[in-house]
């Protein structure tokens, strides 16, 4: 993809957050320039407060959060270089859609009234409706817009796709493919729609509980993990290496395991590749297995 860049977009190191009775667990993670970074996981995994501790929306009890190399999250010249769009939308309900640039524009810099107008014709956002009266869609679009016209190094992006329609799923896609054909571009954006991930992302963190149980390229993540299923008797050798086992009512087991492991299963065993789904779903089961009863 072009010219290398050595520095990465995010280096979170040893973060913890405790939020009520949730807590991010010493969270050491980089997110390297030029990627497009999928983060995944059950709900109250912690995508979201993670999310937040890179925006610098919230500060961590231990640990720290860099971007671009050196700033802090909190720095308005790293805020003037990462796009945002949330849950929901920041502009005042009663504003007219076509109006908030106007009105937001001069948080930064390298604001360009022009594209953001631009994204809005092109993204079918109905300019002289009220921010109150657009849809999730268009709400989403208009996010999108703002995050994207003044030109950011780095979009966050909190469950974009949420309650979208196939086809703004596709507009937003393809908005995102667009912006990081410029290879000093980066993308972080969390789901629950795992299936985005091989439409979207390069990379992918798998979170659970409060930690990260898996980092690294989407690819490797389906070549590193395989499904096994098969009848009882589970071979017991095998169980320190199983994430997740799952024993069924008529004694047939299911688990995930790394495809190096795969040779402790004998020929009555079926073994896939494992999806990103089951990753998410093997860790999850494996950490409500370790809480105390």
């Amino acid at each position: 993809m072009g010219t290398t860049l050595t520095r990465d977009a995010i280096v979170a190191s040893g973060l913890r957050k405790g939020r009520g009775g949730f807590a991010l667990q010493d969270i050491d993670l980089r997110i390297p320039t030029g990627s497009v970074t999928g983060l995944v996981g059950p709900n109250g995994a912690g995508k979201t407060t993670l999310i937040k501790s890179v925006l610098g929306l919230v500060q961590p009890d231990a640990g720290s959060v860099t971007l671009f190399g050196d700033e802090r999250p909190d720095h308005p010249s790293a805020r003037d270089r990462i796009g945002v769009v949330l849950d929901h939308t920041t502009a005042a309900p009663e504003w007219r859609a076509g109006s908030v640039g106007r009105r937001t524009g001069g948080l930064y810099r390298q604001w360009d009234e022009t594209l953001f107008q631009q994204l809005l014709t092109r993204f079918g956002v109905p300019t002289g409706n009220r921010v109150d009266a657009l849809s999730r869609g268009q709400s989403v679009k208009l996010s999108v817009a703002t995050a994207l016209a003044h030109h950011p190094d780095l979009l966050v992006l909190d469950e974009p796709t949420s309650g979208l329609d196939p086809v703004a799923r596709r507009d937003l896609a393809d908005v995102l493919r667009q912006f990081v054909i410029d290879p000093a571009h980066s993308v972080l954006f969390s789901t629950h729609i795992t299936a985005e991930l091989d439409d979207l992302a390069d990379h992918v963190v798998v979170m659970n509980a409060g930690r990260v149980a898996w980092s690294g390229l989407l690819d490797d993540l389906h070549d590193e993990f395989a499904v096994v299923r098969g009848p009882a008797p589970f071979p017991e050798v095998a169980r320190p290496s199983t994430i997740g086992l799952q024993t069924g009512g008529a004694g047939g087991y299911q688990g995930l395991v790394r495809a190096a492991d795969t040779a402790w299963f004998g020929p009555e065993t079926v073994i896939d590749p494992a999806t990103t789904d089951d990753v998410v779903v093997h860790f999850a089961e494996q950490m409500r297995q370790e809480q105390p009863r």
